[in-house]
């Protein structure tokens, strides 16, 4: 099953076959900034709501929202 970005209950990337694909191009397209590693120090590393996780079938292809992107700086 493939994987896919959610912001809560919505998909706000395309689906990829991988949880390591779906991560790599939420990286390369600014929807985030750093990848959650299992063995690193607990914290926040994504913003709130966000997630990824097997969606059924084929998944449902769309376009992020632009205003889902983060900003370039963060304060």
């Amino acid at each position: 099953m493939p994987y896919a970005l959610f912001d809560h209950d919505k998909q706000i990337d395309q689906a990829f076959p991988t949880e390591k694909q779906a991560w790599e191009h939420a990286l390369i397209s600014g929807l985030i900034f750093d990848v959650p590693v299992a063995d690193e120090a607990p914290g926040q590393v994504i913003p709130a709501g966000y997630h990824m996780k097997q969606i059924p079938g084929d998944g449902e292809v769309c376009e992020p929202a632009p205003e889902w992107r983060l900003p370039n700086e963060i304060s």
